[in-house]
């Protein structure tokens, strides 16, 4: 069985199968923000749709990191992320730079999340 929350015309923000929970880019709501402000608010979202779907930070399996501009952005993330992450859950992840669909994005999460 699949499961899908926070439809709309072009997707599923979440997505439930056999234990696994997806979770579609997640994104800081003001874009006007620098990439420390952004990290947080697209961090608290994640926590928000972690409720929604019943699952917490300590159960991340992977966790992927698009940062528009990697070179200016990566140190002051990881600051952000280290304080953020359990200390003994640390999820396998990925960090890379990418275009981004809204000018102003700075950062992109996509979380993929086991079920408890």
């Amino acid at each position: 069985m699949i499961i899908r929350k926070q439809i709309n015309e072009k997707m599923s923000r979440i997505v439930e199968h056999n234990g696994v929970v997806y979770f579609a880019g997640i994104v800081s709501d003001d874009k006007k923000l620098d990439i420390k402000v952004q990290a947080k608010r697209a961090l608290e979202i994640a926590e928000e749709r972690f409720k929604e779907a019943g699952v917490s930070k300590h159960s991340i399996l992977r966790t992927e990191i698009f940062l528009k501009d990697i070179y200016r952005d990566f140190e002051e993330f990881n600051k952000i992320w280290k304080e953020w992450i359990p200390q003994n859950d640390k999820p396998a992840r990925s960090c890379v730079q990418a275009n981004m669909a809204s000018h102003n994005t700075l950062v992109e999460l996509v979380i993929t999340v086991a079920k408890e």
